[in-house]
């Protein structure tokens, strides 16, 4: 048996009730996480663009668009929310797989099944599976980034998903995962240079499964050996690869227990080094003006991804990974939110130019492309040096949000959104009960 048929035999064997009460809570807790970080991205700038830019591609008004008014026709609104949940690198991760699992699955899961008026435990059956395989699919990579495995891996998971929910044949589901295959796509270079075409590629692969559900369903064949064949997922995307071991443990531990939150609205690369300066400034009562230097040391991937000079103009995008640019607001204004990207701050003398001060140093002890550990070192005007090590990053499962930090991030996405914030959190809290998700994504716009 192939790789694509031993992942959607595992899928088309598991139901809700198999679920361990561990996996249930976790793809509840995080479903409520993106469905929440997607409303506070309804407010960016580039989501009102591209609201407006899709309404252009067909009507229709099937799906909810989350924190809007607006409904689009059901790949439409999978694009637009998928886009909202990544657009301000906010979403939950799994760090060792590399993989936002939550970031294409959570548009194009909401948008089939509210328009295929599914119940919340088909949709929390859908996250289980559609992160279980994502993340499969990326802790069975062999190198480094190279393809943005969040657009790839993420949109192959969620192609299993929507075969699921949908209760398709096994020959249906090898077509959802081939179309999907097919329309495929994601290049770490928009990481580099800090484009808006991040989460775009979030946003297409949550279109590209949604339609290929649709094509399968009308009897479209696609290729099948999509993953291990000769022009396959692990020759081409991720070279070297091999589900081989990952086959034989799926459902074992749950890959939805795993993932982590993010605490602020940033690349997950520049989060433990904010988190330990955070916690000394707090502790010691220093800020921008008393820092000297700060010294990060790293594994070679957070430098790859974060160490990036500061400079006036840059992009949204380009800010959330200047490691520099977030210390210097962290430091100056107490937080990082959604203000803190505005193109005064993006521009401000004062911001821009702390990222001088922040020096890196590589430590590939503990492998190349991991995130963890990291210490810091912060010499202030004083003379004195203070130190922190982050052996886990804030927000794993090693060292997880409390409740009230969770609440904290809940409560600021939703905030001026219009949104009723305790309807929704209750409704949220209690989806395995709901008989329709369209009950909560009616929660999901703005009141009145």
């Amino acid at each position: 048996m192939n790789s694509v048929d031993s992942l959607l035999e595992f899928a088309a064997g598991t139901r809700f009730a198999n679920l361990p009460a561990p996996a249930r809570e976790a793809a509840r807790c995080f479903l409520a996480d993106a469905v929440a970080v997607g409303i506070s991205g309804s407010r960016e700038a580039d989501a009102v663009t591209l609201r407006d830019t899709v309404a252009g591609w067909g009507s229709g008004d099937a799906a909810t668009v989350l924190g809007s008014t607006e409904r689009l026709p059901t790949p439409s609104a999978a694009y637009v929310n998928s886009f909202q949940v990544h657009c301000q690198e906010f979403d939950p991760l799994h760090e060792d797989a590399t993989v936002h699992a939550m970031a294409v699955l959570t548009g194009a899961l909401l948008a089939v099944a509210e328009t295929r008026r599914c119940s919340g435990e088909t949709v929390l059956l859908g996250v289980a599976l559609g992160v279980e395989v994502a993340v499969a699919l990326g802790l069975a990579a062999r190198e480094g980034l190279r393809f943005f495995r969040p657009a790839t891996a993420g949109a192959l998971g969620t192609a299993v998903a929507l075969a699921r929910i949908e209760e398709l044949s096994l020959a249906d589901a090898r077509n959802v995962l081939g179309f999907t295959y097919s329309q495929l796509a994601g290049t770490m270079q928009a990481h580099v240079e800090g484009s808006v075409a991040l989460p775009l590629q979030i946003a297409g692969g949550a279109r590209a499964a949604v339609c290929a559900l649709d094509l399968a369903k009308r009897g479209f064949v696609a290729p099948h050996d999509v993953l291990d064949g000769p022009f396959g997922y692990f020759e081409l995307y991720e070279r070297d690869g091999s589900l081989e071991d990952r086959l034989t443990t799926l459902g074992d531990t749950w890959h939805i227990t795993e993932l982590a939150h993010k605490p602020f609205p940033t690349g997950r690369a520049a989060h433990a080094v904010l988190d330990a300066v955070d916690r000394l400034a707090r502790e010691h009562g220093f800020g921008v003006a008393d820092v000297v230097r700060i010294d990060a040391t790293v594994p070679p991937l957070i430098k790859r991804l974060v160490a990036r000079p500061a400079t006036d103009g840059m992009s949204v995008n380009y800010a959330r990974l200047c490691l520099g640019f977030l210390l210097a607001t962290l430091l100056r204004d107490g937080d990082i939110d959604a203000s803190s990207f505005s193109e005064s701050r993006r521009s401000d003398p004062e911001l821009c130019a702390f990222s001088h001060r922040v020096h890196f140093v590589e430590d590939s002890s503990h492998g190349t492309d991991v995130l963890s550990p990291q210490s810091v070192a912060i010499t202030l005007e004083s003379g004195s040096v203070l130190e922190e090590d982050v052996p886990h990053t804030l927000g794993c499962p090693q060292n997880p949000l409390s409740s009230e930090q969770r609440e904290k991030k809940y409560r600021s996405c939703i905030k001026d959104s219009g949104v009723p914030g305790d309807a929704l959190a209750a409704a949220l809290e209690r989806i395995d009960k709901l008989g329709s998700v369209g009950e909560l994504l009616r929660l999901c716009v703005p009141a009145g």
